[in-house]
């Protein structure tokens, strides 16, 4: 079936030159430089959109984030170099050419094989490295070695972490015992919940992309985020506040839901759960009663020095990793709901990060997307699995920025995303996020009244 292009007066052909018919599922060649295009669901009437039309879907009724509107001379332009360019648009969103099973038999068989005694190394290279460093810093005991030590040990407590939820997913091994209590003493050091963690990361991991039924990091709905009142909203989208949240998730998740990760009874869990959830819970006080107990043997100050602090810089961590494997990307990415949501679709919207010198002692946890399909592959696996499987994703696969020895590129990354990723529309079954100018304005003003001097001083001052 030949092109359509969508305009005001309705559907009509597009001249008659393309080198072969088209299909809906086709994509027609696009300028590079105008991304892609998106449905304005906000004052009813799409702007240009001039792809092929899928019969089987209403792509102006649920896509949800509003087209750019093309000026005529850029239209007209755009459309014979679209033609002539040779490059092929990309939509994201689009169902892919594969199957799970596809990508599945791409990856070689051994990096599906669990080694215990493997992962168990790894456990005990980072628990040596963690006394190592808080020894090293006691004996020196000096501000030019704090700040050093604070980083690396955050680093290491985020590396624990990792381990932790590999025993949470049973990529660490094939034995749930072993998986159990290695995941119990790794994130109890770290006051993590394990249990309480482990199923609502579950959670996210079968939900993932979904907007609605995802659990980390997911959009807030148009209706939910303009239910928030001002400071929430700064708080939300203002750095450092948003890479120290993971705390708070863990007491009462996120906006628009309800729960503990220490509650059994919290809607996070089912009937048959409790018990596992309140043997977690009992194992995080424990460690808490010990982080007490510590305190008064060696005093508050040398204990938030040596376990405050990198608690601290491990939360970061958390945030910022997860956050950047769901968002942040040069091109904007969709959100699912409904019938328009796969496992497969929502996978292929997660990305991998590339952190320097960070990759190997966190575990390649930045080769994000094959574990967000597969979550029961060991960490030591993933780079070559996804080197397997990206002949078969294409261009779903999106290759990470390379590092410097240090991410530092990622702040950046950071911060873009949250001047732009402020919502999406409670409407649609594909949507993007959007941006709300005016939360912007109002930390800017914010900010500059926080550093602006009463007038009084300004004017004694200027005297």
């Amino acid at each position: 079936m030949a092109g359509w292009v969508l305009s005001e007066c309705g559907l009509r052909p597009l001249p008659r030159i393309y080198p072969k018919p088209r299909t809906g599922r086709d994509q027609l060649p696009l300028n590079p430089k105008l991304r892609f295009l998106r449905a304005d669901r906000r004052n009813g009437s799409p702007s240009c959109l001039f792809s092929g039309i899928d019969k089987d879907r209403d792509w102006p009724l649920k896509v949800s984030a509003p087209f750019r509107v093309l000026q005529v001379d850029e239209e007209i332009g755009g459309r014979d170099r679209i033609l002539n360019g040779g490059e092929e648009f990309f939509d994201p969103a689009s169902p892919p050419p594969f199957k799970l099973s596809d990508i599945k038999n791409a990856i070689p068989k051994h990096c599906w094989v669990k080694d215990p005694w493997k992962s168990m190394s790894y456990v005990v290279r980072d628990v040596a490295v963690v006394f190592g460093l808080a020894a090293v810093a006691v004996y020196f005991n000096n501000w030019v070695v704090w700040p050093l030590y604070w980083f690396a040990q955050g680093t290491m407590f985020w590396a624990l972490f990792v381990l932790g939820h590999d025993c949470g997913h049973g990529s660490f091994s094939n034995n749930p015992k072993l998986n159990s209590v290695v995941g119990h003493l790794l994130h109890s050091s770290i006051l993590v919940p394990y249990h309480g963690w482990r199923i609502s990361h579950r959670t996210h991991h079968q939900n993932h992309g979904h907007v609605e039924n995802d659990e980390s990091w997911h959009p807030l709905p148009e209706k939910t985020y303009r239910g928030l009142d001002i400071v929430t909203k700064i708080l939300r989208f203002t750095l450092p506040f948003p890479l120290l949240a993971y705390p708070i998730y863990l007491w009462g998740r996120s906006p628009g839901k309800k729960g503990s990760h220490f509650d059994p009874s919290s809607a996070l869990f089912v009937k048959n759960e409790k018990e596992a959830v309140i043997t977690s819970t009992i194992c995080w006080t424990a460690m808490a009663a010990l982080l007490v107990g510590l305190s008064f043997l060696m005093g508050p100050v040398q204990l938030l020095k040596l376990y405050g602090v990198p608690y601290l810089s491990f939360v970061m961590w958390l945030d910022l990793v997860t956050y950047l494997h769901h968002h942040g990307h040069e091109d904007s990415l969709p959100w699912y709901r409904g019938k328009e949501w796969s496992y497969l679709r929502g996978g292929l919207t997660t990305l991998d990060r590339d952190y320097g010198w960070i990759n190997n002692i966190h575990h390649d946890i930045g080769t994000h997307v094959i574990h967000h399909l597969f979550p029961q592959i060991p960490h030591y696996h993933l780079i070559e699995a996804t080197k397997a499987a990206n002949p078969v994703l294409g261009k779903y696969y999106r290759e990470p920025k390379k590092s410097g020895p240090l991410p530092i590129h990622l702040l950046q990354v950071l911060l873009s995303s949250m001047r732009k990723d402020h919502y999406v529309s409670d409407t649609g079954d594909i949507v993007y996020y959007q941006t709300d100018p005016q939360l912007n304005s109002n930390k800017k003003s914010k900010l500059a009244h926080k550093f602006t001097p009463p007038l009084h001083s300004r004017i004694l001052n200027s005297e």
